[in-house]
């Protein structure tokens, strides 16, 4: 197995971004296409625990949508094989001192790269 042939990096770097931009400018459709339909699924937020495509997708209809202000530092792709990749990425809200980090497990798919594995937690900021 080839660990982070320039190819499979591109490919699923490509995919991480356009994921990105859709949750910053709040594309429900284009979010909902990125995860794996499928009740395996699995996302743990903040404050949610949600198991299957389904719950992702009723997730997103009631949530608060991400700010314009996020910002990512810390982003590290890792591909195994062509078909198999984690994103690890920190992030900053733009709007309180907190520290965010994620991490998704990327499948490729006939259909292309899919999130498999979701998890997003918040660090918070000690007060002065």
């Amino acid at each position: 197995m080839i660990v982070n042939a320039p190819d499979a990096v591109a490919s699923v770097t490509y995919a991480f971004e356009t994921y990105e931009k859709a949750l910053l400018d709040n594309e429900l459709d284009v979010l909902d296409g990125y995860f794996w339909s499928s009740e395996f699924t699995v996302r743990f937020g903040v404050a949610e625990n949600l198991y299957g495509a389904d719950a992702i997708e009723a997730y997103r209809r009631q949530c608060q949508p991400v700010g314009p202000g996020r910002t990512l530092h810390g982003t590290v792709v890792t591909t195994f094989g062509d078909t198999f990749a984690t994103v690890s990425t920190q992030f900053r809200d733009g709007e309180t001192d907190n520290f965010g980090r994620q991490m998704q497990t990327w499948v490729r798919f006939a259909e292309g790269w899919k999130v498999v594995a979701a998890h997003v937690s918040v660090m918070q900021t000690p007060s002065s």
